[in-house]
């Protein structure tokens, strides 16, 4: 794909820009061979740029100023450029300014970003996720395993569930859990944010139970604490233990190198009560080669 084929097709994609993040162009798929190092994102205001890999001078320069023309063409007021390549990732303000407060919107949930992070605090990704546990959650029991930033539990709660429990070891992620649930006047009586390593914390975890709903999205590999290769299969061994007669799980993983039957077999093993119901399709404006080394969403039902 030449410069002028990728700018007319991020054109294309922001016809119908609005205040809704929208992923306008997605290289780590390998859907585009010549632009796999390169992600781009619509956020309100704000044109974000992410590169994953060092590119020669003149093919930078090249890239960036093609990006300007369609920052300028839609009259966005920031332009951000991450270069993940390098230690800490840090973000450039390449034009404008950005606010104190940075927000993401998805299906009209706010969600409060930082730019100064090497994840901003948000994956758009899993809006598909999201809007699946919207349509169950009504007057539901809900676990938050990994919680992070508690996106799961903002689309639970607004949809009606009677608990949510948010789970992840990081205070800092789970303190702006909190805060995006107060962003979206959210009541958190009723929603818990628990600071523990899950693998070390099922007794704690079983006390708020049993869960109608429960959600695992760890991260495929963090040191020191979880590796998907080898811990997935602790959390799959405790299902039956925190889990209502008709309980749901959505179970995720973003491992190029675990496919879903990893999971499913994980489940056939040591959850069998947990039939596997189907997989999640993935968004299209996240195109991937091999959808196996993609995002994956699975549902089973107890």
């Amino acid at each position: 794909m030449k410069i002028e084929e990728l700018k007319e097709l991020i054109i294309e994609n922001l016809k119908d820009k609005n205040e809704e993040f929208k992923r306008i162009f997605h290289g780590r798929g390998n859907f585009y061979d010549d632009y796999n190092f390169l992600t781009i994102d619509s956020i309100d205001e704000v044109l974000f740029i992410v590169l994953f890999d060092e590119l020669e001078k003149k093919k930078d320069d090249e890239l960036l100023k093609m990006i300007k023309d369609v920052f300028q063409f839609f009259n966005y007021k920031t332009l951000v450029l991450q270069r993940r390549y390098l230690d800490k990732s840090p973000c450039e303000v390449l034009e404008g300014t950005l606010k104190e407060n940075n927000i993401a919107i998805e299906s009209s949930i706010k969600y409060s970003i930082n730019f100064t992070n090497k994840n901003i605090g948000f994956f758009p990704d899993m809006k598909v996720g999201h809007d699946y546990i919207s349509n169950i959650a009504k007057d539901k029991n809900v676990l938050n395993l990994f919680s992070y930033t508690c996106a799961f539990s903002l689309s639970a709660s607004k949809a009606g569930a009677s608990k949510v429990v948010n789970v992840d070891m990081s205070k800092t992620a789970l303190t702006i859990g909190r805060k995006n649930h107060h962003l979206n006047n959210l009541d958190t009586s009723n929603i818990h944010f628990m600071p523990y390593n899950i693998l070390k914390s099922w007794n704690r975890i079983k006390k708020q139970g049993p869960y109608d709903i429960i959600i695992i999205d760890p991260p495929s590999f963090q040191k020191g604490s979880f590796a998907a290769s080898k811990d997935y299969e602790k959390i799959i061994k405790k299902l039956d233990s925190l889990a209502s007669e008709e309980c749901v799980v959505l179970s995720a993983l973003n491992a190029p190198e675990l496919d879903t039957d990893f999971i499913k077999n994980i489940f056939k093993k040591y959850a069998p009560l947990f039939k596997f119901e189907k997989r999640l399709e993935n968004m299209d404006t996240f195109p991937a080669i091999d959808k196996e080394k993609s995002l994956k969403n699975l549902i089973f039902v107890k």
